[in-house]
């Protein structure tokens, strides 16, 4: 990778793990709703998912689903299917507050890492660094400096979505406030799909 390339992967990765997407959506969600301690393990498990899909993406995955363009149509689906599933979790109105968090769970590190396999954000996101920042005469050593970027970066990133959210925590408390942010957040995960469709 050249070093006039590492500015432009450093504002790419910013902007891509920065913005609003299904991760970032749900990781608030779990900050207001279970803290930020209790979403540890979905913060590493997108990191870690993340990480292993664009090394699968590297070694030719990407380029198998452009083949393919069936595959593609079966990962949209399944992303939606998981999407759909996740608001439909969020919006639903709860118990009483002592037993939310029996009700509702914060995802592990295995659904939060299995999760990036259906995440079309990821996807393309992952697609793209890869066909834009990989330097085919040094492919292993860019993909490596890639994968180093998107997880030191991720990291706080992602984490900043759960802590927004676990500094709302205190404020939705008080009356419908919880129960309407998780329906906002519902229905923003679903607007979240509409780019994978287009």
């Amino acid at each position: 990778m050249n070093p006039e390339q590492i500015l432009p992967l450093l504002a790419f990765t910013f902007v891509m793990i920065g913005t609003p997407g299904p991760n970032n959506l749900m990781l608030m969600s779990a900050g207001a709703n279970f803290g930020f301690r209790r979403s540890v393990p979905h913060i590493l498990g997108i990191s870690v998912g993340c990480q292993v899909l664009l090394l699968a993406i590297a070694m030719g995955l990407g380029q198998l689903l452009e083949r393919y363009p069936q595959a593609t149509l079966l990962l949209k689906i399944g992303g939606g299917m998981f999407l759909l599933y996740m608001a439909l979790q969020l919006a639903r109105p709860r118990k009483p507050r002592l037993d939310v968090q029996e009700e509702l769970k914060p995802l592990t590190f295995l659904q939060a890492a299995l999760f990036q396999w259906v995440n079309p954000k990821a996807w393309l996101m992952l697609i793209t660094v890869v066909a834009s920042y990989a330097n085919p005469q040094q492919f292993v050593l860019s993909v490596a400096m890639i994968a180093v970027i998107f997880f030191l970066m991720g990291i706080p990133l992602i984490s900043a979505w759960n802590i927004g959210g676990v500094a709302l925590k205190g404020w939705l408390q008080q009356g419908q406030r919880l129960l309407r942010f998780n329906q906002a957040m519902a229905v923003l995960l679903l607007a979240s799909m509409a780019p994978m469709w287009m």
